[in-house]
């Protein structure tokens, strides 16, 4: 039995204890597209139609098997997190109230949703239901159709940080001692590079794990996205790094069509390349 067949067993055992009033649960993350190994947890998404209480929802986790049950966000935040462990597995719970499930899709569909909160679209599109009364596949079938209008969208937002301050400001995280707002900002602008290239591409765009896998079958994307995505991060080098990383920007920038007006950016990573190099 494969690591994914193991771990979904594993969810379907939980499952089997959480309370009825949660009418649609979703496996979501590694398990549900099939690429589990030793080292995956267990994601899922549990849907009612009233938002339980924090201390209610860590009891019904508790109910359901789970030990060591915690919560990495605020108590009193608009949804539930929930980690535990079951069987010497780690599981992590995202709990919604059904409204909040049905404004995040339409929010999404809409073009009003363009941070990290849009990873939802990926989750719930690769998800697999493990309980339901027909939610995830409406959800599904909206988001089978990507909004024309929102690769502009996420285009635009992404480009804002390069531009608007003069370029010379990049080379002051390449002093030595600042490596760590270094690493923070090198990782920032990879991930506004993926949500371009996956814009470009009318897919939703997933976390950042396994960026290889996710964008090998992408057919508009800069050469060795990924490879050269951790290069930069392992370079010692900061002015290495940051001519790794802004030379991928310009070329993801080439990629963007005319019509989605982003000249400014463009002439703001040209002139820190010139920089640079």
């Amino acid at each position: 039995m494969s690591a994914t067949e193991e771990l979904r067993a594993v969810a379907q055992r939980v499952v089997g204890g959480l309370p009825a009033d949660v009418t649609e649960i979703v496996l979501t993350g590694s398990v549900s597209r099939g690429v589990a190994d030793e080292l995956s947890d267990i994601e899922m998404l549990l849907v009612s139609d009233e938002l339980p209480a924090y201390e209610d929802a860590a009891a019904a986790a508790e109910r359901a098997g789970l030990a060591r049950v915690d919560t990495w966000v605020r108590r009193d935040a608009p949804a539930r997190h929930l980690g535990g462990v079951f069987d010497g597995q780690a599981i992590e719970l995202v709990w919604w109230s059904r409204a909040f499930a049905e404004e995040r899709v339409r929010a999404i569909l809409a073009c009003e949703v363009l941070d990290g909160r849009i990873l939802t679209a990926d989750a719930l599109v690769h998800g697999i239901s493990l309980r339901t009364t027909g939610a995830l596949e409406d959800w599904q079938v909206r988001l089978g159709r990507y909004p024309p209008q929102l690769t502009a969208a996420l285009v635009h937002e992404a480009v804002l940080m390069w531009r608007g301050y003069q370029p010379n400001g990049v080379l002051t995280i390449a002093r030595p001692g600042e490596r760590v707002a270094l690493a923070e900002r090198l990782v920032d602008d990879i991930r506004r590079i993926v949500r371009i290239v996956f814009a470009l591409n009318r897919a939703w765009e997933p976390t950042l794990k396994r960026l290889a896998a996710r964008a090998e079958p992408l057919p508009v994307k800069p050469q060795l996205l990924a490879e050269r995505a951790e290069a930069c991060l392992a370079e010692r080098d900061p002015l290495a790094a940051l001519q790794t990383v802004y030379e991928l920007a310009a070329e993801t920038l080439a990629l963007v069509p005319d019509e989605i007006e982003i000249t400014p950016s463009r002439a703001w990573v040209a002139e820190v390349l010139e920089l640079l190099r």
